[in-house]
């Protein structure tokens, strides 16, 4: 049995945050319903490349799960909801803060209901503060994090992170929310409010640059592909034209990069033993290490690192993923049947637990997939559910 087996959670997030929490926990076993708006569903269904006009990134974020499709803004859809709620053990969303408020949702309402429920709310700003109301999206959040002012090559543009990074950090630091809450109501039985902001998950991830700057005034600054402080680790073009990234930063490590480089003298050099002594010459480092890799080509490069236990690898694109056999052997990627027979290759289930592992159990819904069969098991009956649909409160494609 999958470690989530027994868990209920209602979903009315969209596009990546919200989703991409309710996504890990159905991976596991939980019995995700997913509210969706009527006829167009989650936006995300028409992003990016699209397969027979729905996008191929939906197989990914609404995998193992069960669509209802319901016009929240109607009251009966409202009560529906409600009644969900009694019996679910998580509600996530991902809405402007108010949003839930404005359909009569509020979650200390829906904890009246039921007690025990934990109600994970992402938003970009959180749902206190001067910014609370602001609309907020994973690029705006990345930047107010701290990130973006990173990523750029010195004296050049801040570049985004090719990802929707700071979605999917909210959506993983939400679903560590779920999983304290749920072992703290072990013990207390009772339920609680996540409350998730999308900058502060990327503001948790960024290391010693607050303390930094409270204790020496430093606000670092973009440094490309190097990482400042610590030496030698950078990427390192080489005569083929590709880049080897090399991790040279451990005390023993840099010996054996020296011995590998040619550069002995470097690697027995005293004032060179340690990190900050590096860090002091990194400019000299760097250029020996650039020096070395023009000599070799990627593969080579990467080949003589390995042997000698020196950290390093190639970029990866995603050509080079796909045909990886270390990817293969982890089961990193999975192959599904879509309904019309063509194959798909998708990310594997991660983490790995070695005696309950999660699966890909079945294809992301079509709008509304499941909404008969939810309605129902709430105790409408036919009609009951055949009206609703005909007024456009609830649809089924």
């Amino acid at each position: 049995m999958e470690p989530l087996a027994n868990l209920k959670v209602v979903e009315m997030g969209q596009l990546i945050a919200g989703p991409f929490a309710a996504k890990t926990l159905a991976d596991f076993g939980a019995d995700v319903i997913k509210i969706e708006p009527p006829k167009v569903g989650d936006a995300l269904r028409k992003w990016r490349l699209l397969k027979d006009g729905t996008s191929i990134w939906w197989q990914v974020q609404s995998r193992n799960k069960r669509s209802l499709s319901l016009d929240l803004r109607e009251v009966e859809a409202q009560d529906i909801v409600r009644t969900l709620v009694k019996e679910a053990d998580i509600l996530i969303e991902n809405f402007r803060p108010g949003t839930l408020e404005g359909w009569g949702l509020d979650p200390e309402k829906l904890l009246e209901l039921n007690p025990k429920l934990i109600i994970l709310r992402i938003s970009g700003y959180g749902q206190t503060g001067p910014y609370r109301d602001k609309p907020g999206f994973g690029v705006v959040a990345e930047a107010m994090g701290g990130l973006r002012h990173l990523t750029a090559e010195p004296g050049r543009v801040p570049v985004r992170v090719g990802i929707s990074i700071g979605d999917t950090l909210a959506s993983l630091h939400g679903v560590i929310g779920i999983l304290l809450a749920l072992q703290e109501r072990h013990n207390s039985g009772k339920g609680q409010i996540i409350d998730i902001a999308l900058y502060e998950a990327v503001f948790n991830c960024m290391e010693s640059l607050l303390p930094e700057y409270s204790a020496f005034g430093e606000v670092r600054q973009a440094a490309g592909s190097a990482l400042p402080g610590i030496a030698p680790t950078n990427a390192y073009q080489c005569a083929d034209g590709g880049y080897v990234l090399v991790a040279g930063n451990g005390d023993s490590i840099f010996k054996r990069l020296m011995t590998v480089i040619g550069r002995e003298d470097l690697g027995n050099d005293p004032q060179l033993e340690n990190n900050d002594g590096r860090v002091k010459r990194v400019v000299e480092l760097d250029q020996a290490i650039g020096q070395w890799a023009k000599t070799v080509g990627t593969t080579k490069a990467v080949e003589m690192l390995d042997a000698a236990a020196v950290p390093a690898g190639r970029i990866y694109t995603v050509a080079d993923i796909a045909s990886d056999p270390h990817y293969k052997a982890r089961e990193n990627i999975q192959t599904i049947q879509m309904q019309d027979g063509s194959k798909l290759d998708v990310p594997g289930v991660i983490p790995k637990l070695s005696r309950t592992p999660g699966s890909i159990k079945t294809l992301a819904p079509e709008i509304g997939q499941n909404t008969d069969e939810i309605l129902k098991s709430i105790g409408l009956s036919d009609d009951q559910v055949a009206s609703l649909k005909e007024r456009g409160i609830a649809f089924t494609k």
